[in-house]
């Protein structure tokens, strides 16, 4: 994980913010510092995922969730991720994360990151995560929810979020991921 520091800072500091439900919202105040930034001085693209990364991190302390994922040996993984952009960010700005559980099914746990700049909407990020298990294989939804004390069903998918989940699907037609690289098609010299 790169900022390192941002994340320390909301690991030594969640104590003083805010508790929230699992499901959230949790919102995340950032600043932009000038490792951030590309060459035409504004955010650069790929680091709002980083950001979003944060954003999850902050829902999961601030839920009181964080430490017994860890004391389970469990950690979280991004499956697939959408972000669609409207405005920039630029160097020394403050901006908000909001982060929110929309739903699971028995794969993964859906989440909404909306960023914001005193109340302009920046971006939009959707997220599909899952749960690994240092020991080897994947921790199942009804495994985390069992250690996090939560129960019911998840809140009813928006339709937009089930076809985006039908878009990332694997295609049965593509070779296994454990195939090995095909040959390059050109000899390499």
């Amino acid at each position: 994980m790169k900022m390192l520091f941002r994340l320390f800072w909301l690991i030594f500091t969640q104590s003083r913010r805010s508790r929230a439900d699992v499901m959230g919202p949790v919102d995340t105040t950032l600043r932009v510092y000038p490792n951030d930034l590309d060459i035409f001085m504004h955010v650069n693209n790929g680091v709002y995922l980083t950001y979003a990364d944060l954003g999850r991190t902050d829902l999961m302390l601030r839920a009181d969730v964080f430490h017994e994922i860890r004391k389970a040996g469990w950690y979280p993984v991004v499956a697939a991720e959408t972000i669609t952009f409207k405005k920039s960010l630029k160097l020394g700005q403050r901006f908000t994360i909001t982060t929110r559980i929309l739903g699971w099914d028995d794969r993964a746990i859906y989440l909404e990151q909306v960023f914001s700049r005193s109340g302009t909407f920046i971006a939009r990020a959707v997220i599909d995560a899952r749960f690994l298990s240092r020991a080897g294989g994947k921790v199942s939804i009804d495994e985390l929810y069992k250690l996090v004390g939560m129960t019911g069903e998840s809140p009813p998918l928006p339709e937009s979020l089930k076809l985006w989940i039908r878009s990332n699907a694997p295609n049965p037609d593509a070779p296994a991921a454990r195939q090995a690289a095909p040959e390059p098609a050109l000899p390499l010299e």
